[in-house]
């Protein structure tokens, strides 16, 4: 997932190339940056080599070019303050809003709900005069609906290792089908997030976004879903996962930018 916008990119590219420039010129190694800043060295590297999809959120890249440009002898919250962190919002479309009016403007022709009506009307009278048509329908529909049930039975792939026992007649006869006392099937996915620690986060449910930000120690949140959940953490140490009300697990390493799927599984004990 990308975490920088656009423009923060452009940004970013410059104050990388400057940082890059003077490092070699004062020929200060890349491993000297990052034991002197504890900024895990993939992450510079990354901004070197303006990889700038392996960074996590901005608010901590502009950490990362504060305490970089400092150790190689610049003024580092001079140059931070040239990366952005806030989030531009889509501007609003006057053009796709006047379209949208338009379409809402659209009349209906006058006769289209007199048409309904009437035939709304009509249905109602004939279910009234006539009762033992209505009772005929439903009891049609009862026993259309159960004769789909047991063909479904029947056609149903058994459990047990017992052979289906078989009539005179030729037919078969369907075995009940019994599930294992020991296995339970989870509809859909839960899990419950405790932070250790501040960490920015996103969740998302079924390819929906929920929720988007930051959490600080001692916050919980529950999410669920039918398909699936992701979650993205720019501090995976920080993240206490339980799925399905099982033991919480840390998501990741400490300072790591990780994003996990959870999904709906049979689980047997």
């Amino acid at each position: 997932m990308k975490l920088l916008q656009d423009n923060q990119k452009e940004q970013l590219q410059e104050i990388s190339k400057h940082l890059r420039q003077v490092r070699e010129a004062r020929s200060i190694r890349i491993e000297e940056v990052a034991l002197k800043t504890n900024i895990r060295l993939a992450f510079l590297k990354a901004i070197d080599e303006q990889n700038f999809d392996d960074l996590p959120e901005p608010v901590y890249v502009q950490g990362f070019i504060r305490r970089y440009a400092e150790v190689i002898g610049l003024d580092g919250a001079a140059l931070a303050k040239n990366f952005a962190t806030e989030v531009t919002t889509p501007q609003f479309d006057s053009n796709r809003s006047q379209n949208f009016d338009k379409k809402l403007n659209i009349r209906i022709p006058l006769f289209i709900p007199y048409v309904v009506l009437l035939l709304v009307a009509a249905t109602g009278l004939i279910y009234v005069l006539n009762p033992q048509f209505s009772a005929e329908s439903l009891v049609k529909k009862l026993n259309l609906g159960t004769s789909q049930k047991q063909t479904t039975a029947v056609t149903s792939i058994p459990t047990s290792s017992t052979p289906p026992e078989t009539s005179v007649s030729g037919q078969i006869t369907p075995q009940p089908i019994i599930a294992s006392p020991n296995q339970t099937i989870n509809q859909d996915v839960a899990i419950s997030l405790e932070l250790q620690g501040k960490s920015w986060l996103q969740v998302k449910a079924d390819g929906k976004t929920e929720f988007v930000g930051y959490l600080t120690k001692g916050d919980r949140r529950t999410w669920k879903a039918k398909k699936q959940l992701t979650v993205r953490s720019g501090n995976a140490g920080f993240v206490l996962v339980s799925v399905n009300n099982q033991p919480a697990k840390p998501l990741g390493g400490l300072g790591n930018v990780k994003e996990v799927t959870f999904t709906p599984a049979v689980n047997g004990q």
